[in-house]
Protein backbone atom coordinates (compact mmCIF):
# COMPACT_ATOMS: atom_id res chain seq x y z
CA UNK A 1 0.00 0.00 0.00
CA UNK A 2 2.91 2.25 -0.49
CA UNK A 3 1.91 3.63 -3.26
CA UNK A 4 -1.73 3.64 -2.35
CA UNK A 5 -3.00 7.07 -3.72
CA UNK A 6 -6.54 8.52 -2.64
CA UNK A 7 -8.79 10.80 -4.59
CA UNK A 8 -11.36 13.60 -3.86
CA UNK A 9 -13.71 14.83 -6.24
CA UNK A 10 -17.59 15.37 -6.41
CA UNK A 11 -19.22 11.95 -6.62
CA UNK A 12 -15.33 10.07 -7.58
CA UNK A 13 -15.92 6.76 -5.56
CA UNK A 14 -18.33 5.73 -8.20
CA UNK A 15 -15.43 5.04 -10.99
CA UNK A 16 -14.54 2.20 -8.03
CA UNK A 17 -15.99 -0.75 -6.43
CA UNK A 18 -17.56 -0.81 -3.05
CA UNK A 19 -14.82 -2.81 -0.44
CA UNK A 20 -16.24 -2.99 3.28
CA UNK A 21 -14.22 -2.84 5.83
CA UNK A 22 -13.91 -2.78 9.85
CA UNK A 23 -11.35 -0.98 12.47
CA UNK A 24 -11.44 -1.63 16.33
CA UNK A 25 -11.07 1.55 19.02
CA UNK A 26 -9.70 -0.08 22.16
CA UNK A 27 -9.28 2.67 25.07
CA UNK A 28 -6.97 2.09 27.90
CA UNK A 29 -8.36 1.41 31.44
CA UNK A 30 -8.94 5.51 32.08
CA UNK A 31 -10.37 5.60 28.44
CA UNK A 32 -8.00 8.24 28.14
CA UNK A 33 -5.74 6.75 25.28
CA UNK A 34 -6.62 4.61 22.14
CA UNK A 35 -4.73 1.53 20.83
CA UNK A 36 -3.22 2.31 17.54
CA UNK A 37 -1.03 0.19 15.03
CA UNK A 38 1.67 0.88 12.80
CA UNK A 39 1.77 -0.56 9.40
CA UNK A 40 4.65 -2.37 7.69
CA UNK A 41 3.77 -1.16 4.12
CA UNK A 42 3.49 2.39 4.51
CA UNK A 43 4.42 3.12 8.38
CA UNK A 44 1.76 4.74 8.72
CA UNK A 45 -0.59 4.68 11.87
CA UNK A 46 -4.10 3.61 13.10
CA UNK A 47 -6.70 1.65 14.41
CA UNK A 48 -6.49 -1.86 14.15
CA UNK A 49 -8.59 -3.41 11.34
CA UNK A 50 -8.87 -4.44 8.02
CA UNK A 51 -11.27 -6.15 5.40
CA UNK A 52 -13.87 -8.52 5.57
CA UNK A 53 -14.35 -11.35 4.32
CA UNK A 54 -17.03 -13.77 2.85
CA UNK A 55 -18.20 -15.82 5.11
CA UNK A 56 -17.44 -13.90 8.54
CA UNK A 57 -19.84 -11.18 10.40
CA UNK A 58 -18.37 -7.62 10.73
CA UNK A 59 -17.79 -8.60 14.25
CA UNK A 60 -16.20 -11.31 13.59
CA UNK A 61 -13.89 -9.47 11.05
CA UNK A 62 -13.03 -6.81 13.36
CA UNK A 63 -11.80 -9.12 16.26
CA UNK A 64 -10.34 -11.53 13.53
CA UNK A 65 -8.03 -8.60 12.38
CA UNK A 66 -7.37 -7.71 15.91
CA UNK A 67 -5.73 -10.56 16.57
CA UNK A 68 -3.96 -10.97 13.46
CA UNK A 69 -2.56 -7.54 13.95
CA UNK A 70 -2.01 -7.30 17.73
CA UNK A 71 -2.43 -10.56 19.26
CA UNK A 72 -5.13 -9.14 21.30
CA UNK A 73 -8.64 -11.08 21.94
CA UNK A 74 -11.33 -8.86 21.68
CA UNK A 75 -15.26 -8.62 22.25
CA UNK A 76 -17.11 -5.94 19.84
CA UNK A 77 -19.02 -4.23 22.30
CA UNK A 78 -20.85 -1.27 20.01
CA UNK A 79 -20.41 0.13 16.85
CA UNK A 80 -19.50 3.71 17.09
CA UNK A 81 -19.52 4.87 13.39
CA UNK A 82 -20.05 4.01 9.66
CA UNK A 83 -18.17 5.70 6.73
CA UNK A 84 -18.57 6.14 3.19
CA UNK A 85 -17.58 9.25 1.72
CA UNK A 86 -18.61 9.02 -1.87
CA UNK A 87 -16.21 11.75 -2.53
CA UNK A 88 -12.99 9.58 -1.58
CA UNK A 89 -11.53 7.17 -4.55
CA UNK A 90 -8.42 5.00 -3.08
CA UNK A 91 -6.60 3.53 -5.71
CA UNK A 92 -4.03 0.78 -4.93
CA UNK A 93 -0.40 0.42 -6.46
CA UNK A 94 -2.32 -2.99 -8.80
CA UNK A 95 -4.76 -0.19 -10.47
CA UNK A 96 -7.77 -1.36 -8.29
CA UNK A 97 -10.12 1.46 -7.01
CA UNK A 98 -12.34 0.99 -4.01
CA UNK A 99 -15.15 3.29 -2.32
CA UNK A 100 -14.43 2.12 1.22
CA UNK A 101 -17.43 1.66 3.72
CA UNK A 102 -15.46 1.46 6.66
CA UNK A 103 -17.52 0.24 10.04
CA UNK A 104 -15.98 1.50 13.50
CA UNK A 105 -16.39 -0.41 16.79
CA UNK A 106 -15.62 -0.12 20.37
CA UNK A 107 -13.72 -3.18 21.61
CA UNK A 108 -12.80 -4.72 25.01
CA UNK A 109 -9.60 -6.61 25.55
CA UNK A 110 -10.66 -10.39 26.91
CA UNK A 111 -7.59 -12.00 26.26
CA UNK A 112 -4.09 -12.22 24.18
CA UNK A 113 -1.09 -10.08 25.08
CA UNK A 114 -0.14 -6.97 22.66
CA UNK A 115 2.42 -7.88 19.87
CA UNK A 116 3.28 -7.34 16.19
CA UNK A 117 2.77 -9.00 13.09
CA UNK A 118 4.11 -9.10 9.83
CA UNK A 119 1.13 -6.39 9.01
CA UNK A 120 2.23 -4.33 12.70
CA UNK A 121 5.69 -2.46 13.32
CA UNK A 122 4.75 -1.33 16.33
CA UNK A 123 1.85 -0.56 18.56
CA UNK A 124 1.17 1.71 21.52
CA UNK A 125 -1.61 3.69 23.60
CA UNK A 126 -1.84 7.30 23.05
CA UNK A 127 -4.15 10.37 23.51
CA UNK A 128 -5.73 12.61 21.05
CA UNK A 129 -3.35 14.99 21.45
CA UNK A 130 -0.49 12.65 20.77
CA UNK A 131 -2.64 11.12 17.73
CA UNK A 132 -2.31 14.80 16.19
CA UNK A 133 1.59 14.52 15.37
CA UNK A 134 1.27 11.30 14.25
CA UNK A 135 1.05 10.05 10.44
CA UNK A 136 -2.18 8.64 9.76
CA UNK A 137 -3.52 6.60 7.41
CA UNK A 138 -6.47 8.17 5.66
CA UNK A 139 -9.59 8.51 6.97
CA UNK A 140 -8.67 7.13 10.62
CA UNK A 141 -8.39 10.50 12.35
CA UNK A 142 -11.75 11.15 11.85
CA UNK A 143 -12.77 8.01 13.07
CA UNK A 144 -10.47 8.50 16.02
CA UNK A 145 -11.51 12.24 16.68
CA UNK A 146 -15.14 10.61 16.92
CA UNK A 147 -14.70 8.13 19.68
CA UNK A 148 -13.08 10.88 21.95
CA UNK A 149 -16.27 13.21 21.22
CA UNK A 150 -18.23 10.93 24.00
CA UNK A 151 -21.33 10.71 21.37
CA UNK A 152 -23.14 7.49 22.35
CA UNK A 153 -24.90 6.99 19.24
CA UNK A 154 -22.88 5.92 16.18
CA UNK A 155 -21.64 7.92 13.89
CA UNK A 156 -23.48 7.79 10.11
CA UNK A 157 -21.05 9.80 7.48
Amino acid sequence: MKNTRVIFGDRVAKEGKLRLGCSAAIFDQRREKLLLTRRADNEQWCLPGGAVEAGESVSEACAREVWEETGLRVQITRLTGVYSDPDKLVVYPDGHKAQIIALSFEAAIVGGEPGLSNETTEWGYFSLEEIANLEMLAGHLERIRDMFSGQVAAFIK
